[in-house]
């Protein structure tokens, strides 16, 4: 599964792909992203869509947890059946995710890099809660934060021939972004599909 994956590193490159407000105050993040970090989404507002960073890793069901307690969240999401995911597939939770290129583990373990044929802007199709408290690492103790993962299918062509397992659900055009923001679930849901094959080229 994608657990590596590069960003736009600032809020005006995401702007210049899709019009949002800025919640970051536009300060410069990490390019590269893994598990339990700070990235940009792009997510509801109360005056439209905003750029806000959230913690890659929503919340783990309550019987996967450890004893401990400690939740390092689940960045790759696929089966929205679940009841767990069920209560955040609606607008008000779902999110784009801006994305350059991602990565898949490959058979030595080490990243396979993948980008758009097309060098076109791509985001990943999101869902988001806002203020959930858990114990991320048990030295900072339970915190409060706004938290984002990832819906995942099976693989295309390319990304299979890495990774047989999934791929992430990737949006190509404004259409499909604004879709996955603001259409109901019953439409929505068409989206979690993999992309055509020869969509995705292997970076070398």
């Amino acid at each position: 599964m994608c657990n590596l994956y590069k960003t736009r590193t600032t809020a005006d490159e995401v702007r210049r792909t899709f019009p949002a407000r800025d919640r970051t105050g536009n300060a410069a993040w990490q390019e590269d992203v893994y598990p339990d970090r700070l990235a940009p989404i792009i997510r509801h507002g109360e005056d439209g869509p905003e750029i806000a960073q959230a913690r890659w890793g929503m919340p783990t069901p309550p019987q996967y947890l450890p004893a401990s307690g400690r939740d390092s969240g689940v960045t790759n999401i696929r089966n929205v059946g679940s009841p767990h995911w069920r209560r955040w597939l609606g607008p008000e939770n779902r999110c784009l995710v801006p994305v350059v290129r991602f990565s898949e583990p490959g058979a030595d373990r080490k990243p396979v890099w993948f980008e758009p044929a097309d060098r076109e802007p791509i985001m990943f199709a999101g869902i988001q809660t806002r203020g959930w408290t858990s114990i991320r690492k048990v030295k900072d103790g339970a915190t409060t934060d706004d938290l984002f993962g990832f819906l995942t299918c099976q693989p295309n062509a390319e990304v299979g021939a890495v990774h047989p397992k999934a791929m992430p659900v990737i949006l190509r055009t404004p259409g499909e972004w604004e879709a996955w923001l603001s259409a109901p679930w019953d439409i929505a849901k068409h989206l979690q599909r993999p992309l055509p094959d020869g969509t995705l080229q292997l970076l070398t």
